[in-house]
């Protein structure tokens, strides 16, 4: 995984960044290294401003870190060494780079390292083959690291002192592997993922991955393909199983192209985000339907659902999440089961987080919508609908969400990813439930260093909740812990919109890592917890 995929690096090229980097350059350049004085606005203009070139990276919108680039003579540095071009190979054509600021949060080497790329990129574009600076003597080691060499004399004042330094093309192209490796090392190695899709993949569903492509409609792809189904099947204690190419958005599509073929109303349940996501597949499939809404995270018990079965004759099916990805609340899928066969309505469920971390039997279920890249440990890419009943194709459903025409051609009526099979087939071979002691011993951890923790006898060993107080920012919480190799859920809307991160245990989760991971989290959080306030 890249730590630095959620940021953006940029020319900077609009007001709201100009004036983010003016606020920026104050922060730096009078607050931290007293070079100008005070002011009212906390604004620094660049006296080089109308001819700076500023190459930004941008979190969330948010400017994190800058660094300055301007070819026109004399540079700054010109007035602080008269002598400048002595110092400079014959055929140097320069650029002076100025104004690197890097928000603390996020100092440590990857931003800076990015920053760099980009101005290269820049440099050689613009026909720079040296970038000059004046380096920060705190930091002279790190920019060794990327290739800077240092020249002449220490310049700036006694309180602010700078060294003279140059980054070619060539430096930085041999000193990216070994910064690389340095980074690495400085994380101490930590790389561990609580995301829940995609998780992490055990080595020998890596290698299964990687075998070489073989064509669907092979004898070897379709053996491969029954084992799969038998043990999908076997798993869930289910009659049937469909797989196709796609995500778990597809597998409730062909869930909802069932129920279209169904007379009489149906009842959808939702306390969370992914409840509300099957109301809006039902809306736009336009079947008729009920709700039985609550808001997030409030439980909607077995029997306020059999008193609502009782009081509806003409409800024909239900439909809900099994386990509520957004907070892990998990529905009584047995009790729904009971009062869904005594009025005769047809279950159907939404497993893609409950499948391979909860134990499920899915025996008197119609229909249950799953994936393969969550609590199963494969590659995301494969969608199941397991169903109770043979089914017949359906002039009326698109065919490509027909379970029933999938059933008639042997379940690969299309092309089919033997890649992805092959890792779901070896993934199967060690799947087991997520860990109900693990989580609880984490969630105490968690409660002992006062943070506010969703989860417990309703929730799903799987997902742990944690709502972030106001003063800790989970934008920033979540980076900082990917920079130190610890991948958490934080970027999802209804997160962001709450303050919350996710920790999730699927796919491949050695204790022992996990606790390393989780301690990681809490040093972090203490540090910042000590701050409070300093970090909004």
């Amino acid at each position: 995984m890249n730590e630095c995929t959620s940021i953006l690096y940029k020319l900077a090229d609009n007001k709201a960044e100009l004036d983010q980097i003016h606020q920026l350059n104050y922060e730096t350049f009078v607050e931290e290294i007293p070079q100008h004085e005070k002011n009212t606005t906390r604004i620094l203009v660049d006296r080089f401003h109308e001819q700076n070139t500023y190459i930004i990276a941008k979190l969330a919108g948010k400017v994190i870190g800058m660094i300055t680039v301007r070819g026109e003579r004399p540079f700054s540095l010109d007035q602080k060494l008269s002598n400048l071009d002595e110092y400079l190979p014959a055929d140097a054509v320069p650029c002076e780079i100025r104004l690197l600021s890097i928000k603390k949060e996020y100092r440590g080497g990857s931003v800076f390292y990015g920053l760099c790329k980009k101005l290269v990129s820049y440099c050689l574009e613009q026909g720079f083959n040296m970038a000059l600076i004046s380096g920060t003597t705190r930091q002279t080691k790190l920019y060794r690291h990327i290739g800077f060499k240092p020249f002449g004399p220490l310049v700036g004042t006694k309180e602010a002192p700078y060294q003279p330094m140059y980054l070619t093309v060539e430096c930085f192209e041999k000193s990216t592997p070994a910064f690389e490796r340095l980074m690495k090392r400085e994380k101490n190695t930590m790389n561990h993922s609580f995301l829940p899709g995609p998780v992490s993949i055990s080595g020998n569903v890596k290698k299964a991955f990687e075998k070489p492509a073989i064509s669907h409609r092979s004898e070897r792809f379709l053996e491969i393909f029954r084992d799969v189904q038998k043990k999908l099947c076997s798993l869930t204690n289910s009659s049937f199983v469909e797989i196709a190419v796609g995500t778990g958005t597809i597998a409730n599509e062909m869930v909802a192209a069932q129920l279209s073929t169904i007379k009489g109303k149906g009842l959808i349940l939702s306390n969370g985000e992914f409840g509300d996501r099957l109301i809006q597949q039902a809306n736009r499939w336009q079947l008729d339907f009920e709700t039985f809404q609550k808001s997030w995270n409030m439980p909607i018990t077995a029997d306020e659902v059999k008193k609502r079965l009782a009081t509806n004759p003409e409800i024909n099916w239900l439909w809900t999440v099994h386990c509520e990805t957004s907070t892990g609340f998990v529905f009584p899928i047995e009790e729904l089961k009971s009062h869904c066969k005594r009025n005769q309505v047809r279950l159907c469920l939404d497993a893609c987080s409950s499948l391979g971390v909860l134990p499920i039997d899915l025996k008197d279920v119609y229909l249950t919508a799953s994936v393969s890249g969550k609590g199963i440990g494969s590659y995301p890419g494969l969608a199941f609908v397991f169903h109770e009943d043979q089914l017949e194709p359906h002039t009326c459903i698109p065919s490509y969400l027909d379970i029933g025409l999938y059933q008639q051609k042997n379940g690969v009526p299309f092309t089919h990813s033997s890649n992805g099979l092959l890792a779901l087939h070896e993934a199967l071979k060690q799947t087991q439930p997520a860990s109900r002691e693990l989580a609880a011993r984490i969630s105490h951890r968690f409660l002992h260093e006062g943070m506010d923790v969703i989860w417990g006898e309703n929730y799903s060993p799987g997902i742990l909740t944690i709502r972030l107080p106001a003063f800790i920012d989970s934008i920033k919480f979540g980076e900082m812990l990917r920079q130190r190799g610890v991948y958490i859920s934080y970027e999802s809307s209804y997160l962001l919109k709450r303050n919350w991160i996710q920790l999730a245990f699927m796919g491949a989760q050695p204790d022992t890592d996990v606790m390393k991971a989780v301690d990681l989290l809490i040093r972090l959080y203490r540090s910042v917890k000590k701050k409070e306030g300093s970090f909004q």
